[in-house]
């Protein structure tokens, strides 16, 4: 089944643009062309992620994006505006959006901000579950564990924190970087060579064969991914 995008946008030329490309990449999209009519679509419409202007007749985003997650609704949110100052974008954020566009933008990097969302939301999706499986190993989210058969598999708290985040972003290109800052920190007085050290840890007990791994991969100039 397709994945569903409501776009909130009162603007029809980018509606039409929009609506479009995202039919043409496979996900199944329906538009609300005011504040009023987008919050009762999201409201009562299971959507994978959301399109939301700042700039709306009879409203603005910000309003519909608190109400909504004010209603416990927590779908995907993506701003979109034509303003840049950095005190909007921190308020979008604070009140609940995921993620902040300034028009105009390009195609390709909307494209690959709404691939991330879903991703992120399908990895929360499945830690929320309590577990998840790959090959042979089972791991438990609410224990901090993880199993290969009946027998515990040791991890350190930081290579279980690892492993759930990238298990959170499987099929994304994880840098060292964003590794190092999401995993230990951004003060923490690490490298990205602990970064590489902890994968090697984790292939080591995780990993049918260490030397050729089939779930956490290496992507040469640019850091991992986790493909399980």
């Amino acid at each position: 089944m397709s994945q569903r995008i409501l776009l909130i946008e009162d603007e029809p030329g980018l509606v039409m643009t929009l609506a479009d490309r995202l039919t043409s990449e496979g996900y199944a999209v329906e538009s609300a062309p005011d504040a009023e009519t987008g919050l009762a679509k999201a409201s009562n419409d299971s959507l994978d992620l959301i399109l939301l202007d700042v700039m709306l007749p009879g409203g603005n985003g910000f309003d519909v994006c608190r109400d909504l997650r004010q209603r416990g609704i927590r779908t995907p949110i993506i701003m979109l505006t034509a303003r840049g100052q950095v005190i909007d974008k921190v308020l979008g954020l604070k009140i609940g959006a995921d993620d902040y566009v300034t028009k105009p933008f390009e195609m390709m990097e909307l494209l690959a901000r709404v691939e991330a969302q879903l991703r992120r939301a399908s990895g929360a999706a499945s830690v929320s579950t309590g577990s998840y499986a790959f090959g042979d190993v089972r791991v438990d989210f609410r224990r901090a564990e993880a199993y290969r058969g009946q027998d515990v598999i040791e991890l350190s708290a930081k290579e279980f924190k690892l492993l759930r985040y990238m298990i959170e972003h499987r099929g994304a290109a994880l840098s060292r970087d964003e590794l190092l800052n999401e995993v230990w920190g951004y003060d923490a007085a690490v490298t990205t060579r602990t970064v590489d050290v902890h994968v090697a840890g984790l292939r080591q007990k995780l990993e049918p064969n260490q030397r050729h791994p089939q779930f956490i991969l290496t992507l040469h100039g640019v850091g991992y991914r986790f493909a399980g």
